[in-house]
């Protein structure tokens, strides 16, 4: 016969292996053939994680703070301590800050971004975090197509020349500007880049049409006009953005660009995850 203490532990790997197979099954319905993407809500900056079908994470952005860790606790499973791909829009420090405390927190695989040179404290911790690091890191190139799995794909739009090495005082316009597509749904993110880039990217000819749109430079006037919203064609836009932030973003120009357009803000919404299977396109908060 078993005794008191056997039939606890006994008992207690039951309960474990339970515990472990129904974890087991939620991962496998949440994932199975969704692409999740999350636009957090990190203040005055951008934070957007995108996890794919086949369980591949992306992290676009950091915010300006740590409270991007803080967001990424409650999406990635308490084990998993390693971020497939970092993508680094631009280095201004409402987009690079909080990466620098994901470079110290995890382990990251790969790192995209433009090489160009900031004079700031940010930038410097950023190129001794990476260096450290060990990632692979590339440089956005113009047209190039990342495969992420047999009906997910990825394309950079702009920066339209090389970036690498130019040192700028303003890096908005240098922007990583991406399209995402999944089957027939696709996304389209814009970094901080301005009407001038949009314009050139419009002229290039590519396919920008997409069904949702993360608006450039947090609602800011000198992103989104009419002709690239028209171009776009959205069902969604998401602007993040701080709460009474003292920009007076989102814009009244941009908000009336975008009439007839759902609008999902993060001062307003919190975080938003929004889930595409291939097909259809929807949305929820997640709680903050």
């Amino acid at each position: 016969m078993l005794n008191k203490k056997s039939l606890s532990v006994w008992v207690i790997g039951i309960l474990l292996l339970f515990n472990i197979l129904a974890w087991s099954a939620v991962f496998d319905l949440n994932g199975l053939y969704l692409l999740e993407v999350n636009f957090f809500d990190v203040g005055q900056g951008d934070a957007i994680f995108i996890e794919t079908p086949d369980r591949y994470q992306i992290l676009v952005d950091g915010g300006p703070d740590s409270t991007v860790l803080e967001k990424l606790a409650k999406e990635m499973p308490f084990w998993d301590r390693s971020i497939d791909l970092i993508i680094l829009t631009h280095p201004e420090r409402d987009h690079i800050t909080g990466l620098l405390d994901v470079l110290k927190r995890y382990k990251v695989e790969n790192i995209l971004w433009t090489g160009i040179v900031r004079d700031i404290a940010e930038y410097e911790e950023w190129q001794r975090l990476i260096q450290e690091e060990g990632a692979r890191i590339f440089i956005a190139k113009l047209d190039e197509k990342l495969s992420l799995s047999g009906e997910l794909n990825f394309l950079i739009l702009s920066p339209l020349e090389s970036q690498e090495g130019k040192a700028l005082k303003d890096s908005n316009d240098s922007s990583i500007v991406f399209r995402l597509s999944f089957k027939e749904n696709s996304f389209l993110f814009m970094g901080d880049a301005g009407k001038a880039v949009e314009q050139k990217i419009i002229d290039a000819g590519e396919d920008i049409d997409s069904d949702v749109l993360k608006i450039g430079h947090h609602g800011s006037k000198t992103s989104s006009s009419k002709n690239f919203i028209e171009s776009v064609s959205p069902q969604t836009a998401v602007i993040q953005l701080g709460r009474d932030n003292s920009y007076g973003h989102p814009h009244q120009e941009v908000l009336e660009n975008l009439q007839g357009i759902e609008i999902l803000r993060t001062d307003m919404e919190g975080d938003i995850r929004i889930i595409s299977d291939g097909e259809n396109i929807f949305y929820n908060r997640l709680q903050n």
